[in-house]
């Protein structure tokens, strides 16, 4: 496949690396703020490659992760009831509500259904008129425009058995979140590659002014990854701090402008919880009032239902960079991929699971 072989070239990623030891004379600290960026940097070994007065910090940019517990468990009760055949992605399926998960709900009889799309959520609910179809609505701005599709979709052919329990949330304002915190040791982001493909990366240019910390909009792989560290690391080391693109491949400046109108024409920013760290304004999305009959939470009256965190879980540390996984006492006994405490040990973008497959146990990344 093209762009596979050539951005994991063992050589060329090794040349930045030497490239960033050349450069680097200062101690600085960079968040990447995409799970998916989490699991390549320690799956690769690139933190064990950077010299130590460079560090790595895991954001909050894993979307299962920050999906907060009150969500987990309005789509297990919705699962629940009859005449509801609820989808999700898969990754939903483990990560645990209050008291049990979507899995277990499966288990004992409920109709839940893995799809690849939300289309295909719509797909069911035109072959089964007769039940409610309930689509799991998940993640950041990078999902978000094939759900609205699907709700328009639904809206256009009046397809009234079709919903989706929302829960958007958006890049931007996390990273707000994190540097305004009394806690904030970012110095530079590796922004996620994807998101910025559909939103474009202006509305990072004033968070960079503001805060003035350099932002490098950066990919997956691990030539990606060295040449978005080398550029964040060269601009803090030149008293610099833009917003710079390492992903021109995929991403431009304004992002993908009709995905951005549909996005607009559907939902309303709104106030969001954030599992493990709480409510950040302005950093959901929700359906607009118009829209209101393919929310699923409205059509079955669900907004009140509101979960405390568990105390023996850090994810929400974790999340913000405060502290690492293997800081966590639970992490790798009482946590586990099998048996996780919370979604960041569960989800394949997690950072808790990242360093239990790559650092904890090196038999599982054999």
């Amino acid at each position: 496949m093209k762009f596979m072989s050539e951005y994991r070239d063992a050589e060329s990623t090794k040349k930045y690396i030497r490239e960033i030891q050349a450069i680097s004379t200062k101690k600085c600290v960079i968040m990447e703020i995409c799970g998916g960026q989490t699991h390549a940097l320690l799956k690769y070994g690139i933190d064990e490659l950077l010299q130590d007065n460079i560090t790595l910090l895991h954001g909050p940019g894993c979307p299962v992760c920050v999906t907060p517990l009150d969500k987990i468990d309005k789509a297990i009760k919705i699962a629940s009831m009859p005449d509801v055949i609820f989808c999700s992605f898969g990754d939903m399926l483990r990560v645990p509500g209050s008291s049990e998960d979507l899995l277990s709900a499966k288990a004992r009889g409920n109709d839940i259904r893995i799809v690849y799309s939300p289309m295909d959520a719509l797909d069911i609910a035109r072959q089964n008129p007769d039940k409610n179809v309930v689509f799991f609505g998940i993640g950041f701005e990078t999902t978000v425009p094939a759900v609205a599709m699907a709700v328009y979709r639904a809206f256009e052919l009046n397809i009234s058995n079709f919903s989706v329990l929302v829960s958007h949330v958006l890049v931007p304002p996390a990273i707000e979140a994190i540097l305004s915190s009394p806690h904030a040791a970012v110095q530079g982001f590796l922004a996620a590659g994807h998101v910025c493909a559909v939103m474009g990366y202006r509305e990072y240019i004033p968070i960079a002014e503001k805060y003035k910390i350099p932002i490098v909009v950066t990919g997956f792989e691990p030539l990606d990854l060295v040449q978005g560290i080398y550029m964040c690391v060269k601009q803090l080391e030149e008293g610099r701090a833009v917003v710079e693109n390492q992903y021109t491949r995929s991403v431009k400046k304004e992002g993908n402008i009709p995905a951005q109108q549909l996005m607009k024409k559907l939902y309303k920013t709104v106030n969001r919880q954030w599992r493990g760290i709480g409510e950040i304004a302005d950093s959901g999305l929700q359906l607009k009032k118009e829209y209101g009959a393919f929310d699923a939470e409205v059509k079955f009256n669900l907004r009140n239902i509101l979960v405390r965190e568990p105390d023996n879980c850090i994810s929400g540390m974790v999340l913000q960079g405060i502290k690492k996984p293997t800081e966590c006492a639970a992490f790798g006994t009482a946590c586990t991929p099998e048996h996780p405490l919370g979604a960041t040990m569960v989800s394949s973008e997690g950072a808790c699971a990242a360093y239990y497959y790559y650092r904890k146990n090196n038999e599982h990344s054999a």
